[in-house]
């Protein structure tokens, strides 16, 4: 039987709840391989999350004060005081020490998370100066946001206080150099483990649900009213021998969905974001989507030809990188926000169908992986009596 062990995870979202998500597929993996895991998160809490047999603690929590993450923010939009910072982290202190674990996980920092330091510090100093000192282990995503060079200074040298990086994504697809410049100097504790979340199980659709329709995805913000738009607009533009299936994200709020359903012609479907998400890609003939991190690796885990529309605002970046590289391998068209009209999306849509579904091109097992190494890594050290 593989090595097992106790882990605790510390993660923060701040705006979208991605980071979370990850974490919570690689938590509740772990707890189902018989690890004892403790998942501490940051953000605002998420209604139905689901962690599996892992033991879950909700921090005191913060959010991004604005879209540009100029600073940290209570739940009711505050910012946090002295007595707030400290209360948090010793509240996360204290669930870190009745864990006990054999090894931490910090996600997202040092590459990013600079506003946690206040409590991250602390985490993993004590870490690091208890007698039984846990194996300390980074998380991050495939792709980065892009910072200055001074910054990636910052975290070369922070990396020195990790045994290893978990790089969540495939470096034959995008390596992590591609979005951090100064990847090659942290090479040696560099670890890829393939997309996180293609392993969850399909929830399986009514039957006829699905079918050979264009599955459209659209989330919040002005982007995902964009492509709400369009697809309506562009399903009323071309014959309908199929239909189209738009749906909302509930972060868009019941505005979107009122709108979208005023306009739509009797083929296309408008309803609110569903748990069989996956098991409806895995029926349709495209998938319109953004480009984030969970929705493609739900594309991917469910063979769906797609038309990607990444998000693009401000200086974001990371959408446009990781949809560019899919449709470099094939694996998908690319639609810029800044070009999206209801014909370009047919036309897109048009191509898309002509394309082969792209069934194991990509790693995306990640959590299976990330268990692999933590097993083998935890058994090398009590072999050697670390």
């Amino acid at each position: 039987m593989a090595e097992t062990g106790r882990v605790f995870i510390w993660v923060q979202h701040l705006l979208g709840i991605g980071h979370l998500m990850r974490m919570a597929h690689i938590a509740r993996h772990l707890a189902a391989k018989g690890w004892q895991v403790d998942l501490a998160s940051g953000g605002l809490p998420v209604e139905g999350l689901d962690v599996g047999a892992a033991r879950f603690h909700q921090l005191a929590p913060l959010k991004a004060a604005d879209a540009a993450f100029s600073g940290l923010a209570d739940a009711e939009g505050n910012p946090p005081d002295e007595a707030f910072l400290t209360a948090r982290r010793e509240q996360l202190l204290r669930h870190f020490v009745l864990a006990d674990p054999d090894v931490l996980v910090v996600e997202h920092y040092p590459f990013g998370r600079r506003q946690l330091r206040f409590e991250l510090d602390y985490l993993l100093g004590a870490a690091q100066h208890i007698s039984s000192r846990p194996m300390i282990v980074g998380s991050v995503r495939d792709i980065l946001v892009e910072r200055k060079p001074e910054r990636e200074e910052e975290a070369v040298a922070a990396v020195a206080r990790f045994d290893a990086v978990l790089v969540h994504g495939d470096p034959a697809l995008v390596p992590l150099e591609a979005s951090f410049g100064a990847a090659g100097r942290i090479r040696a504790k560099l670890v890829y483990t393939g997309y996180v979340g293609g392993t969850a199980p399909l929830k399986t659709p009514p039957p006829g649900e699905g079918d050979n329709e264009i599955v459209v995805s659209a989330g919040g913000g002005a982007v995902g009213g964009k492509i709400g738009d369009a697809a309506i607009d562009a399903a009323a533009s071309v014959p309908h021998v199929r239909r189209w299936r738009i749906l909302v994200g509930a972060n868009a709020g019941p505005r979107l969905l009122r709108k979208l359903r005023a306009r739509a012609p009797s083929w296309v479907v408008v309803e609110p974001a569903r748990p069989d998400f996956r098991g409806l890609l895995a029926r349709c003939a495209v998938s319109v989507s953004q480009a984030g991190y969970n929705t493609v690796v739900d594309v991917l885990a469910a063979g769906a030809c797609a038309v990607l529309v990444p998000f693009a605002a401000g200086r974001e970046t990371e959408q446009t990188q990781r949809a560019d590289c899919l449709a470099r391998k094939g694996l998908a068209r690319v639609l810029p926000e800044s070009a999206l009209t209801p014909d370009r999306l047919a036309a897109f849509v048009a191509e898309a169908m002509a394309m082969p579904r792209p069934w194991g091109k990509v790693k995306i097992n990640g959590e299976t992986e990330t268990e692999r190494f933590l097993a083998t890594a935890l058994a090398q050290r009590r072999g050697a009596g670390a």
